[in-house]
């Protein structure tokens, strides 16, 4: 009787053992499937600013044209086709997060994550002043909350996991996935996840160091900040960029809640006309910024960086500030933090003549850490994610300083993050749905 027992115990250990080890397994193998999925975006993403400009570089006034119909054609696309692959994308998956396994389908399926990767691409094909990243985390959570099904019981951690890889292997910055995952996805750490998360987080990593080696974001300039009086720059710089970010999401968040009288009303009835019209300020705002708007904005903040403000015309952070909120009103799919860290390196650029004498290249790395800080409103995320970008150690401190002001300033026009104000509004809008459902007349 006792040796029976005892069998039946070891057959129990083995069994979840057996669980244990393929629920890990389904962790690193999603973790490297997102890696491979951040390349690929990536690669779309260049290959569609490149076609886009070449097609400005036989003629600017092109965008007049090109841009309000792609937008239109990307709206529509994301309304008709993939409904839920506007926007972001960073909000969409901590709703999900929030609502139980069985309801998160429509908001991080496998459609819905296919559905961002191609309407972001041809978004950016058609000017759009958008990023890849935002989109990443999305289709990074897709990926694994589909591979979660597969688990040998539910796993709460699957969705998580492929959201914090994606930022990982978008921008390769390991660490500022982990912050990332808990400063703003969850705002907590579960400890029988965390290693899990980790786990995806370093087979995404290793997926893109072992496809597209070694590199940093943004490369490696040796910006130091003196101390003494050039620290004047950081309040200065984190306050107005902090404000600017702050005014940014809340126009986002004022739109995202609907317009109040007519205007709002039509910008409901008809989005893809507004999308359309949203691309044709784009494409005004490329033209008076000398074509440099359009896009990321990464290969402009790293010349900004690299070559000095010279290597932009005068007013970019400007131009890329109007045309970064006309793309994100639109509801186009595509992300924020791409185009803001350019906007910072623009308003830094032109901060510069009117502050104390200090390395330019640490002044865009406070502006960039600024102005990102005061759109999310996630100060540890923007001050990692900068650094790791950028391998520069010698800033960290100044970075700490600048995030923890432009919070502070942006709290002054802005209530809540951008990400989970918007992710409010996805609940509010699933929590309506159904009701709308039973008030429908009998047919």
């Amino acid at each position: 009787m006792k040796t029976r027992r005892y069998l039946s115990h070891l057959g129990l250990r083995s069994r979840l053992a057996r669980k244990r080890w393929t629920r890990h397994m389904l962790f690193v193998a999603g973790g490297v499937c997102v890696g491979l999925a951040a390349i690929a975006m990536a690669w779309l993403a260049d290959q569609a600013q490149h076609l886009f400009g070449l097609m400005l570089g036989r003629s600017p006034y092109a965008g007049l044209l090109v841009t309000p119909l792609g937008f239109a054609l990307c709206m529509w696309l994301a309304v008709a086709v993939f409904p839920n692959a506007q926007g972001s994308g960073i909000p969409q998956v901590i709703a999900a997060l929030q609502l139980p396994q069985q309801q998160r389908g429509p908001l991080v399926s496998l459609r819905v994550g296919f559905g961002k990767v191609v309407v972001m691409s041809l978004g950016l094909l058609f000017g759009a002043s958008t990023g890849r990243e935002g989109p990443t985390v999305q289709v990074g959570g897709a990926v694994m909350a589909a591979l979660g099904r597969f688990a040998p019981y539910r796993q709460p951690g699957f969705l998580l996991a492929g959201a914090s890889a994606g930022v990982a292997a978008a921008f390769n910055t390991p660490l500022a996935g982990i912050v990332f995952a808990i400063e703003e996805l969850s705002r907590s750490f579960e400890m029988r996840t965390s290693g899990l998360v980790i786990g995806a987080i370093v087979a995404a990593g290793l997926t893109s160091l072992a496809l597209l080696g070694e590199y940093h974001y943004f490369g490696t300039p040796s910006a130091v900040l003196p101390l003494g009086a050039a620290w004047v720059v950081v309040p200065v710089c984190a306050i107005l960029c902090g404000v600017l970010g702050g005014i940014f999401s809340r126009i986002l968040i004022r739109f995202a809640l609907g317009l109040p009288g007519r205007i709002g009303t039509a910008i409901k009835r008809h989005p893809v006309a507004f999308a359309g019209a949203c691309g044709f300020g784009v494409a005004l705002c490329g033209l008076a910024s000398g074509i440099h708007v359009y896009g990321t904005g990464y290969e402009q903040a790293h010349a900004i960086i690299h070559d000095g403000p010279n290597a932009v015309a005068h007013g970019f952070g400007v131009w890329k500030y109007a045309s970064t909120l006309l793309s994100a009103i639109s509801g186009i799919p595509g992300g924020i933090f791409a185009p803001s860290l350019a906007i910072g390196a623009g308003i830094a650029a032109d901060l510069a003549p009117l502050l104390p004498p200090v390395p330019l290249d640490a002044l865009v790395l406070i502006g960039m850490v600024s102005y990102l800080t005061g759109v999310v409103r996630a100060p540890i995320t923007a001050f990692v994610i900068t650094s790791e970008m950028t391998n520069n150690h010698a800033m960290v401190i100044p970075l700490m300083a600048a995030a923890l002001i432009a919070n502070g300033a942006s709290r002054l026009v802005l209530d809540e993050g951008l990400y989970h104000a918007l992710a409010k509004i996805t609940l509010a809008r699933f929590a309506a749905e159904p009701s709308a459902e039973t008030t429908k007349p009998a047919s």
